[in-house]
Parts: structure tokens; C-alpha cells; sequence
């Protein structure tokens, strides 16, 4: 289950990322649910690729310690906010399969 800690840091990722919106506004005219969750994933694995780029540079000796410190925390925030959707959305789906008909 989600501690109440990690959800209130994947909603605080959320509203920095501009996920926030599922009622509206710009998630209703890109097309929906599935384009935000397609859009999501396509941010969690630029900024993963961006964080092994930086990773490759350091250890070429062409990239700060600080640089690679911080697209890792990156990565790692964004994959954290993943799962906790994740997480959710699955809450979500077997509560909604314990409903009586």
C-alpha cells in the first residue's frame, strides 16, 4: 500500500509537472487519460536517458559529480511519482472490482 508520504510526493510532482489537471483543461483537449499517462511515461524515460548520459560523462570525466547528483534525484523522483500512480490506478481498479453489481 502507499504511505501517505509518498502520495503527497507524487501529487506534489504532479502539480509541478502539470498532471494535475484530470478533470481539464489541458488533459481534456490533448485527448485525455492515456495521452497524460503516455506523456508521463515519455518524461519518466527522458529523464532516465538523461540521467545515464550524464552517469556515461562522469565516468569519461566529462561531466560535474553535481550534474550526475542531480539528474539521478531526477530520475529517481519522477519513477517514485510512477509508482504511486501506479500504485493508485491498481487501488483504484479492485476497489471498483469489489463493488457489489
Amino acid at each position: 500500500m502507499v504511505s501517505p508520504l509518498a502520495a503527497a510526493k507524487a501529487y506534489a510532482a504532479a502539480q509541478s509537472q502539470g498532471l494535475s489537471s484530470l478533470g481539464g483543461g489541458k488533459a481534456a483537449e490533448a485527448g485525455g487519460f492515456g495521452d497524460m499517462v503516455k506523456s508521463a511515461m515519455n518524461e519518466v524515460m527522458s529523464t532516465t536517458k538523461h540521467a545515464e548520459t550524464q552517469i556515461a560523462q562522469q565516468v569519461a570525466g566529462k561531466a560535474d559529480l553535481v550534474d550526475v547528483v542531480t539528474a539521478i534525484s531526477a530520475a529517481e523522483t519522477s519513477l517514485e511519482t510512477v509508482m504511486a500512480v501506479r500504485d493508485q490506478v491498481i487501488s483504484a481498479y479492485q476497489e471498483i472490482m469489489r463493488m457489489p453489481i
